[in-house]
Order: structure tokens, then C-alpha cells, then sequence
């Protein structure tokens, strides 16, 4: 077989998967009722991670190394790591919000590589000497997948902050996810009993302290009364439309899994930059020039360093951390494509320039 060919078709295979499987998660956030729309979006996600790992192997076998020398060969491992990474979150959370937010990220990375680079570009050459090392596949593949981790994490913060209508929702639990719960201040009480406990503080129950009695006007406590009680701090945050239990279940979820995506990403950052390191001292002599790539991967280091600093230290939780793990999806992407885009580097070799 022509594994040119099998490359061309699966390039182009896995970018019609990728949009059919974005349309299908778009249409199970429409239509939530459809449950067999969840299961083809899975479906369509590993089916495309899978045609992007062939086109991969293909491409080692056709090449001689390993594929992450040029922006195409790039951008197809960052798509097959955003892939890996979603089909690892959407299992961990059980939610079809994830592919929302990364099936057509995933599908405009591959459209790209696909139908804008030029067939020079997609075409694999001989590596320059710079690159003719063991360290290229363990310094840019773990850069990659850091980068793919990052990213799905970061979505996940965007798609919590949509969910929450940016609203400070107090999500209580540990920072890490274990034993997190929600105090929604219910009490059940016998009957004609006064009510003295304290009001739940009302940004911890979206707005409102809830009570709850036990009575059926005749003593016998066989029914469930509800007395919704507004307290005068709460009166602010109520102004504002209150979430639904679903939609404060499911940004519970988004937060707990996109801080755990960022937590996988952040180590395999940390190796990343390591492993450049020390590739950087045996081919030109310096372990840190502070080129480009190298001075917005520090950067890049920092914010998610802040985001884990501020969650695991500090105890944030909700929409602060959530705005800084937008912004470090910029961040990521300026590190990634970015600088290879504004100006020359000593890592801008088989990319634009």
C-alpha cells in the first residue's frame, strides 16, 4: 500500500469524522433527550483518534522518525492528543458538555492541517541536524500532549463559566475532588417545631438559604414542606437568575474534571521543558537562550502554576480559577503557534519561516 495515500485519506477521513462528531455532540446538547447521540459521539471520537494515530504510524514508517518535525505532523499529534485527553475526561465525568467543547477545536486543528497548509508543507523531508536526536521524540511529544491536556482543561473551564453564567457559584469540596458535595441547607424537623439553625449562606445555595419541615398540619410528619427563607446577603446574588440543580451538578462536574485535566497537563509540562533543556544544551551549547518558544513556554508555566498554586493553597474554587484557566488557553496557544507566527526563533525550522 501507498502509505502516501493512506496519509492523504486519512487526513482527510479523520477531519469528516471530527465534524460529523461535533454536529452529533451539538445536536445531544439540543436534543438532551436522544441518549443514543452520546454514544456516537464517543464513537466518533476514538474512531478519529484512532485514523489519526494510523496516519501517524504511516508516517514514521514512511519517513524514518518520529512525526513531529513540521506544522503538519504538529498539529495531527496535538489533534490526536486533544482526542486522547477528551475520551479520558468525558469517561472520568460522564458528561457530553466535554465533546461540546472540544470536538470542534479538535475539528478546526485537523481542517486546518488538512486544507490550509500548503502539500509542501504536508510533505515529509529529510530532518535538519538540530533535529537528528533521541530528544525529539521525548521533549516534543510530551510538549504535546502537556499542550493537549492544557487545552482540554482550559475548555473545560470556558464551558463552566458558560454553564455558571459567570456567576460566583461556591462549590463546596476539597480542591483535589475528593469528598466534594453541595450544602443545600435542607433540615428536616418534627412537626410544629421552630426553626433556630442558622441560615446556609446564601452564595453556597445559589442565592437562597433552604429549610426544610417535616408536616401535614396534623402532627404526624408524613409530608415534606419546604420553607424557602431569602437572607439579606443572599438578596444580590438572587437578582441574578438562579441556576437549576442540574446546571449546578453539572459545573461541579466541568470544575472538578477541568482542574484534574490541568493537573495531568502542568507535570507533563514540567518534563517538557526539562527535556528541552537538556536537548538545548547538547545542540547548541546552552540549556536557556531565552528564545521565543522557550520564553512563552516559561510563560505558559506560570499561569497554570498560579491556577494549581491558587486551588490547591489558596482553596479557590468557581469562577476565579475558571477566568485564569481561560486566559491560559491563550497562553498556549501563543506558545504553540504563535511565535512561530510574529517572528523567527530558534525553534521556527519547519514550521512558517
Amino acid at each position: 500500500m501507498n502509505l502516501v495515500v493512506l496519509q492523504n485519506w486519512l487526513d482527510n477521513a479523520s477531519f469528516a469524522i471530527l465534524f460529523l462528531t461535533m454536529l452529533v455532540y451539538w445536536g445531544g446538547a439540543a436534543f438532551p433527550n436522544l441518549p443514543y447521540l452520546a454514544a456516537l459521539g464517543t464513537a466518533g471520537m476514538a474512531i478519529a483518534n484512532l485514523c489519526i494515530a494510523t496516519l501517524l504510524g504511516a508516517r514514521w514508517i514512511e519517513a524514518g522518525y518520529f512525526p513531529l518535525s513540521n506544522l503538519y505532523e504538529s498539529l495531527f499529534f496535538l489533534t490526536w492528543g486533544i482526542t486522547a485527553v477528551h475520551l479520558i475526561a468525558e469517561n472520568s465525568s460522564r458528561s457530553r458538555l466535554v465533546g461540546v467543547a472540544t470536538a470542534p477545536v479538535a475539528m478546526a486543528i485537523a481542517a486546518f492541517a488538512t486544507m490550509t497548509l500548503p502539500s509542501q508543507m504536508q510533505a515529509s523531508e529529510p530532518l535538519v541536524p538540530a533535529l537528528k536526536s533521541n530528544w525529539l521524540m521525548m521533549h516534543v511529544s510530551v510538549m504535546m500532549l502537556s499542550y493537549s491536556a492544557l487545552m482540554v482543561g482550559s475548555l473545560l473551564a470556558i464551558a463552566f463559566l458558560i454553564v455558571t453564567r459567570g456567576q460566583n457559584i461556591q462549590l463546596q469540596g476539597s480542591s483535589v475532588g475528593t469528598g466534594g458535595y453541595r450544602n443545600n441547607g435542607y433540615r428536616l424537623h418534627k412537626a410544629a417545631e421552630l426553626i433556630s439553625q442558622p441560615p446556609t449562606p446564601a452564595v453556597e445555595n445559589n442565592g437562597f438559604a433552604r429549610f426544610e419541615t417535616s408536616s401535614n398540619g396534623n402532627g404526624n410528619g408524613n409530608t415534606a414542606v419546604l420553607n424557602l427563607v431569602t437572607t439579606p446577603e443572599s438578596q444580590a446574588v438572587a437578582s441574578a437568575e438562579p441556576l437549576s440543580p442540574q446546571r449546578l451538578s453539572l459545573a461541579e462536574t466541568l470544575d472538578n474534571i477541568s482542574y484534574r485535566i490541568i493537573g495531568l497537563g502542568f507535570p507533563l509540562l514540567t518534563i517538557g521543558i526539562i527535556a528541552g533543556g537538556v536537548w538545548a544544551n547538547e545542540a547548541w551549547g546552552s540549556y536557556w537562550s531565552w528564545d521565543p518558544k522557550e520564553t512563552w513556554a516559561l510563560i505558559t508555566w506560570l499561569v497554570f502554576a498560579a491556577y494549581l498554586h491558587a486551588r490547591i493553597t489558596r482553596g479557590w474554587q468557581g469562577r476565579r480559577p475558571a477566568i485564569l484557566a481561560s486566559a491560559g488557553l491563550l497562553v498556549v496557544w501563543v506558545c504553540y503557534l504563535g511565535v512561530n507566527l510574529l517572528g523567527k526563533g530558534l525553534h521556527s525550522y519547519g514550521w512558517f519561516f
